[in-house]
């Protein structure tokens, strides 16, 4: 890793890592609703779907922005979407922390998710383009890694709050800190190359080229870019038939990083750990932390491994490492009467497990490889409709998830999301490619010349 860090310029990694901070809030979200939700449930009495939507109305917010977003970044810059995304985030914090109700509350945090579902697509989008196809995968991977940082934040934050007055507030309200600090950074820092060359502004581009790597022929990237572009100009419609498939990869890995429970796990850890014994709130919320440490070192494995190993392997790994501990943790519940209050260290050792090979897998190479198989041509746009499937997705499974444990239990639901990853297995080997070590131009090539996805 050493020697590859070398070749760049420090410049690469300063901007990765401040385009890396909108992990940070899309993290925080993901996690602080954990730990604030059972003390909202002392301010206010609501029903598990109520609070379904309290939960899942920031994922509304979110489809919404990933909606809008692909368009916008298209026309006005990858840069200037991130800087709107930490404003709206720090807007909707402000009027969480200050909401009067329930329904203001749900409201305050669908703007929050649009915020989060802008910076979801635009991040990764951000980071592959400007990335060199050595450490693609790597940097990539630091949007995950500022997401699972984004959690364990959030959790620390729970812990903080807890024991004081106007506690969920407090949590909620926090989130102002993360957005501050991405909108400072990122007011720095440039747009990506090929974004400028799309806009014609190629001395832009070829300065930014110089500033991430000194020693590249930026001439060479430029004309490769130019290319591909040009490839496409002359054609009459935007979207044409070999993209579909592409496309179809793409909202087909969002499927298989959110329909196989993960924010289930995330969003509702706390509430998991209160079913599966701890009566105390501060007890349950310690172990979220314990989750939160696991997520963010095992995205390490990650982020050192992907450009190394490849993705598909991790993917395997990951896969089948969930599915062991979802079998597990529907087995704990399906057996609660005979473990009494043992059930609770095996909830706590199958979701850490779980939570582990998640991060080294799914959580950073979904979004890896979701940035990289998308042709150029169609790029925001697409991106922006993967990341809509994706928080559609999260919508349908994190609402459903407490309404769904009361109609057929605990063991039925986790077993439903391991049937889930089964099916996930068969559509990573069949339809994703291996794309370490390949030119995003040259992705695009082998979907316009139809390669199968296997021999890529």
């Amino acid at each position: 890793m050493t020697a590859i860090v070398k070749k760049f310029h420090i410049w690469l990694y300063i901007i990765a890592v401040v385009a890396s901070l909108g992990g940070l809030l899309s993290g925080f979200d993901t996690g602080v609703i954990s730990g604030a939700l059972i003390f909202i449930n002392e301010t206010w009495t609501m029903t598990p779907l109520e609070q379904g939507w309290v939960v899942s109305s920031a994922i509304v917010g979110a489809v919404l922005g990933a909606a809008l977003n692909g368009r916008l970044a298209d026309i006005y810059g990858r840069k200037k979407i991130i800087i709107a995304t930490a404003v709206i985030f720090a807007v909707g914090s402000v009027m969480s922390a200050y909401a009067v109700s329930a329904r203001w509350l749900m409201f305050s945090r669908g703007v929050i998710g649009l915020a989060v579902g802008m910076v979801n697509f635009i991040v990764p989008l951000y980071l592959s383009e400007i990335a060199p196809q050595k450490i693609r995968g790597m940097l990539v991977s630091l949007f995950q890694l500022a997401i699972t940082a984004g959690i364990l934040f959030s959790y620390l934050i729970n812990r903080v709050f807890a024991n004081i007055d106007y506690n969920w507030r407090w949590m909620l309200g926090a989130g102002l800190i993360p957005a501050v600090i991405l909108l400072i950074g990122i007011s720095f820092l440039g747009d990506t190359p090929r974004w400028l060359i799309s806009k014609n502004r190629d001395t832009e581009a070829k300065d930014i080229f110089k500033k991430i790597d000194p020693e590249a022929n930026a001439e060479r990237h430029i004309r490769e870019i130019r290319t591909t572009i040009d490839a496409t100009a002359h054609q009459k419609e935007v979207f044409q038939k070999w993209m579909i498939m592409p496309v179809f990869v793409g909202i087909g890995i969002m499927f298989v990083q959110i329909c196989t429970g993960i924010n289930t796990i995330i969003f509702y850890t706390t509430t998991i750990f209160q079913i599966a014994g701890f009566s105390d709130k501060i007890g349950a919320i310690y172990a979220t932390i314990g989750i939160g440490t696991v997520n963010f070192l095992m995205t390490l494995v990650a982020i050192f491994f992907t450009d190394r190993w490849g993705r598909k392997p991790l993917l395997y790994t990951g896969l089948w490492g969930m599915l062991a501990a979802l079998l597990a943790l529907g087995a704990g519940f399906w057996f609660a009467p005979q473990l009494g209050s043992n059930l609770k260290w095996i909830a706590i050792g199958s979701v850490i497990t779980y939570i582990a090979f998640f991060a080294m897998s799914l959580g950073p190479i979904g979004w890896i490889l979701v940035s990289e198989v998308l042709p150029l041509k169609i790029r925001g746009f697409a991106m922006s409709l993967c990341t809509v499937a994706n928080f559609g997705f999260n919508f349908i499974v994190v609402l459903s998830f407490l309404p769904l444990i009361h109609s057929i239990g605990e063991a039925w639901t986790f077993w439903i999301f391991a049937g889930i990853t089964i099916l996930s297995m068969g559509f990573v080997y069949y339809f994703v490619p291996e794309t370490k070590g390949i030119s995003l131009e040259e992705i695009e090539n082998n979907w316009r010349r139809r390669v199968p996805a296997r021999k890529f």
